[in-house]
């Protein structure tokens, strides 16, 4: 794929998706499925937690934040793509690149922060069950919530505007979508500034949150393997155990795709699979894992569907009859 050299390109080409003709309609309807599911499935947890008072509990308020993020990471890329898979057209402008990779770097950071959270309401909940109340106190959680929201706006805020004080000699990113390592090569100028930021604050908040999840399951798993009490023990273990899951895939995925862009020796394919499985896989597997694994959540789901159907299922009667 050519550069274009003109001096400030409006339009911003991707990297093309290489499909055949007779591919296009089947990847048409994965993407929009695929997209139609994560939709339903964190639309679904969301409400089932917002409109259900008995599940306004810190640890409820905690996980709504997830889905939340889920949901704009999966509309900042997969829209896009689908529209792109019909006409074939790679092409996005300049505004609208600049906003998809303005979402997907909230999304990407402010799922970190809510699961590192996560992590340390689990282990005042297993390792100080009888002061988890005193300690994780809905005021507590909502300053928690909020800290993570503005701290992920503002880091995502100054990456941008480091960005926007140059303008584009280029105008292909070797990307399946728009991010600030790709939007940093269509610049001809020194972007060291923005490279030293990047990186500094990628480290920063991975090892933060890493080092928290790490001290915070350390304790949890002492404490389960110090509990006599063997129904406690696995559950505490298997509820850690997706948590961890779901954090290790984050880390590893948003690093790998953040450090990847510095280094020319990284395979470009490589670097795209990691990147689009950022933003197709947790978005999709995290309302499953924390939704059917989580009973309060469970039941809320199977009890309202029930409800509707014995609310409908009588009136087609009637209408039968």
């Amino acid at each position: 794929m050519k550069f274009n050299e003109s001096k400030n390109p409006s339009i911003i080409s991707m990297e093309p998706l290489g499909l055949s003709p007779s591919a296009v309609y089947p990847m048409f309807l994965l993407g929009l499925t695929t997209y139609c599911l994560i939709l339903v499935f964190n639309l679904t947890l969301i409400l089932t937690i917002a409109l259900n008072r008995q599940l306004h509990k810190p640890m409820f308020l905690l996980l709504i934040n997830l889905p939340i993020y889920d949901v704009m990471g999966a509309t900042a890329f997969y829209p896009q793509l689908i529209d792109s898979i019909l006409t074939q057209d790679r092409t996005i402008s300049q505004p609208a690149c600049f906003l998809q990779a303005v979402i997907v770097h909230l999304y990407g950071g402010g799922s970190i922060y809510i699961l590192t959270i996560m992590a340390y309401d689990r282990y005042v909940a297993i390792c100080l069950p009888l002061r988890y109340n005193a300690i994780m106190s809905l005021n507590l959680v909502a300053k928690l919530i909020t800290v993570a929201w503005l701290y992920n706006f503002t880091t995502v805020a100054a990456v941008f505007i480091l960005l926007a004080r140059f303008r584009f000699c280029r105008s292909a990113i070797t990307d399946m979508y728009c991010n600030n390592p790709s939007l940093m090569k269509l610049v001809c100028e020194d972007v060291s500034i923005n490279n030293y930021y990047g990186l500094i604050a990628s480290i920063f908040n991975e090892t933060i949150s890493l080092c928290a999840v790490v001290i915070t399951y350390v304790q949890i798993l002492l404490t389960c393997l110090l509990n006599k009490h063997a129904d406690a023990k696995s559950k505490a273990i298997r509820t850690c155990a997706t948590h961890l899951v779901v954090f290790v895939l984050y880390e590893l995925t948003t690093l790998f795709t953040i450090v990847s862009h510095r280094f020319n020796e990284v395979s470009a394919f490589l670097r795209r699979s990691f990147g689009v499985s950022f933003l197709v896989f947790p978005p999709i597997l995290n309302p499953l894992i924390y939704g059917l694994n989580t009973r309060e959540i469970r039941m809320k789901v199977i009890n309202y569907i029930r409800k509707k159907a014995s609310i409908l299922l009588p009136q087609r009667q009637v209408n039968v009859s």
